[in-house]
């Protein structure tokens, strides 16, 4: 409204100026005197056109800063700050926050209708676990639900771009690079490999045994006493950035409408409420109301409603040298109880 007021003054003002260069243009003896002050340093006849094609330009880049995938906020908003209120809250804005909030705003019906709050307390992610870690991906596992989890994983990560791409946005690169585990197994423990291999193999992963004299074909820089069996991943496994993969989840979701916030939770608020259960039992019902956030911009606390809360874990990463080895080798110390 405030942009079609505007190039109505300034056709009010253009056609002000026309009528006062025919009064001049009859009136010579004022003409200097009235050019000198209507005078705009620009042609005439061109200011008004010039000033609309301005107020369009800004229009569209208005437009094009409000579509979803841009940087656009609302002026009354401050990035520092949570929302007072939000459904779900997200305790720790790595790798695997980003991807619950992701998913979380793909499942949504209505833009909004769930609103999730991610919150990291490190604006640097210099400390964050997924950063430090070596972006590894495989499918040798035990459970065959970490294995179908982890080959739609691997198929997620082949067509990224299909399921992360922003508009007016870069292409995803994760800069996947194909490596397969490579488990070594003692006579002790060999037969745990042969069922794991079975139950792999069953779920659909692609996974060869070795035995010594194979591994030490395929690796003659491994010292393989004590190794009976070898597992090594044909396909889907290898590493990749996680630097690039969190700023994709990031960038979608952000896009998709989920907030973020650096800061630390410090604290909960619970009610509690009576229910009755299935036998009879009448049991006390404590669930979070408020989130305290220590803002690390600010240095204020923020008391936030919310619904649900998730907090995202971490595991280490061991690193060891090889010191015969002429390739780089990614090693897994996983000790069997």
């Amino acid at each position: 409204m405030s942009m079609w007021k505007g190039l109505h003054m300034t056709a009010r003002a253009a056609h002000g100026i026309h009528v006062s260069l025919r009064f001049i243009h009859k009136h010579t003896r004022l003409c200097t005197l009235w050019s000198r002050n209507i005078s705009t340093g620009r042609p005439v006849q061109n200011d008004f056109f010039k000033d609309l094609e301005n107020q369009f330009k800004a229009f569209r880049e208005k437009a094009a800063d409000a579509m979803p995938g841009s940087d656009w906020t609302p002026f009354e908003k401050n990035r520092s700050l949570p929302p007072e209120r939000a459904d779900i809250v997200i305790v720790g804005g790595g790798v695997v926050g980003w991807s619950i909030a992701y998913w979380l705003k793909q499942k949504e019906m209505i833009r909004d209708g769930v609103r999730v709050l991610v919150v990291e307390r490190d604006p640097t992610y210099s400390q964050a676990s997924t950063v430090l870690s070596a972006g590894g991906i495989r499918q040798q596992f035990s459970l065959p639900e970490n294995i179908h989890l982890s080959m739609i994983s691997a198929d997620f990560m082949r067509n990224i771009n299909e399921h992360l791409s922003v508009l007016n946005e870069d292409p995803v690169d994760l800069q996947f690079n194909h490596s397969g585990y490579l488990f070594l197994a003692s006579e002790k423990v060999a037969h745990i490999m042969e069922e794991n291999y079975r139950t792999q193999r069953y779920a659909g992963a692609k996974v060869s045994l070795l035995s010594t004299t194979q591994l030490k074909e395929k690796c003659p820089w491994i010292n393989t006493d004590g190794v009976v069996l070898a597992s090594y991943g044909l396909e889907n496994e290898g590493w990749f950035d996680p630097w690039m993969l969190l700023n994709a989840f990031r960038r979608k979701a952000i896009s998709m409408g989920v907030y973020q916030c650096f800061g630390e939770v410090t604290g909960f608020r619970y009610t509690t409420n009576t229910m009755t259960t299935a036998e009879g039992d009448t049991v006390d019902f404590r669930r979070i109301k408020y989130a305290n956030i220590r803002n690390s911009f600010l240095n204020q606390h923020q008391k936030m409603n919310m619904q649900i809360i998730t907090s995202v874990n971490q595991h280490r990463v061991e690193k060891t040298k090889l010191s015969r080895a002429k390739h780089f080798a990614t090693v897994n110390i996983i000790p069997h109880e």
